[in-house]
């Protein structure tokens, strides 16, 4: 089927699959594996964009060994993700200007006003090669972000998901399909979506599908890939998660003892549950604790162990995770479950 992501994507194959922009383990080996694999990959730049012109010519370099031979576009077959509060805008130009990847995705501005000038001057540098993607978790930041920024693509991202998002926000079983009828009634619904949070396989992905989405983002589990640039330690947390909306949490204790604290104020990260969350009295990180994390972060993988401090930041589906596997086997394997799920024929509803 057509659509306006195998428009912009060609090398994309239905269910298109998108490897989400995760900083400091979505780099150049997994980005070009899951576009190699017929999905679209991104490389996770983050706040700091000094090492992002490496990233990218790691890139270049790993295509021209392989190229994508459905790449029918000049641009670089992958994206490239940016958490706008803290990333520089100039050196983000620069680079982007350079190396025309053929998307970004923008996430986490201080306001939602502050993407015009980023989609601006990506626009302008890249000559319309790089397409604009904006991250939302309500449904007020989409119809903001579509009024002001007239991105290429909406990203909407349900509470479920790993990693950063709105502290307070829907599922995304009900955050899309709202989503995309106040879009459409405000006469944005010619702005693709693709759905982002607590999806890990077919099922997940067929789902979304089925509410409309036109892609499908998956994060948490590449992190039990191959090709993530991931401690031992963190991808062990994750296979051993089970109950994911029980194990994991949405909570700024994190950030706190990472020293990331420059997130606007509605963000909070969702994490797998450890000791430093639970000597946090609600919420209140103490030097103590900030000594004891220090501490944790010089013993390597062991600081992700069974009753370990480390943050190993996770969504809700991360107990479906129970090997390690290429990013292309995960692709594949999620792309045929879907096709099988969508092949089946709808059973009879006998009356009640």
């Amino acid at each position: 089927m057509d659509t306006i992501l195998k428009k912009d994507y060609p090398w994309a194959m239905d269910p298109i699959i998108i490897g989400a922009p995760m900083r400091l383990i979505s780099l150049a080996p997994l980005a070009v594996a899951v576009s190699k694999a017929g999905g679209i990959g991104f490389i996770g730049a983050g706040t700091d964009v000094h090492h992002l012109e490496a990233h990218l010519r790691e890139a270049a370099r790993l295509f021209a060994q392989a190229p994508i031979e459905a790449n029918l576009s000049s641009a670089l077959p992958i994206g490239v993700g940016f958490i706008n509060w803290g990333a520089n805008l100039d050196a983000a130009v620069h680079a982007i200007e350079k190396f025309k990847p053929a998307a970004v995705w923008f996430f986490a501005p201080h306001e939602n006003r502050d993407l015009v000038q980023w989609t601006q001057l990506m626009r302008e540098a890249s000559q319309g090669m790089t397409k604009i993607w904006i991250q939302v978790g309500s449904v007020r930041d989409g119809l903001e972000v579509a009024n002001w920024c007239h991105p290429d693509v909406i990203v909407v991202q349900g509470s479920d998901a790993g990693g950063h998002g709105l502290e307070r926000g829907a599922g995304i079983i009900s955050l899309l399909p709202e989503t995309a009828d106040a879009l459409d009634k405000a006469g944005f619904g010619h702005i693709p979506l693709v759905a982002a949070g607590g999806v890990v396989d077919g099922r997940g992905v067929a789902a979304c599908l089925a509410l409309g989405a036109e892609g499908v983002v998956m994060g948490t589990r590449f992190l039990a890939s191959d090709e993530a640039s991931i401690a031992r330690g963190y991808q062990g947390a994750v296979l051993r998660a089970k109950d994911g909306g029980i194990s994991t949490v949405r909570t700024k204790v994190y950030d706190t003892l990472r020293g990331t604290t420059g997130w606007p104020e509605r963000i909070g990260g969702r994490g797998i549950i450890n000791q430093s969350f639970l000597d946090a009295k609600d919420g209140q990180v103490t030097e103590e604790n900030k000594r004891a994390y220090a501490q944790a972060l010089e013993q390597g993988d062991l600081g992700w162990a069974e009753n370990g401090r480390l943050t190993a930041y996770a969504g809700t589906a991360v107990g479906l995770i129970d090997k390690v596997r290429s990013a292309a086997d995960i692709v594949n394997e999620v792309r045929e479950h879907v096709r099988e799920i969508q092949s089946r024929r709808p059973r009879k509803i006998s009356k009640l």
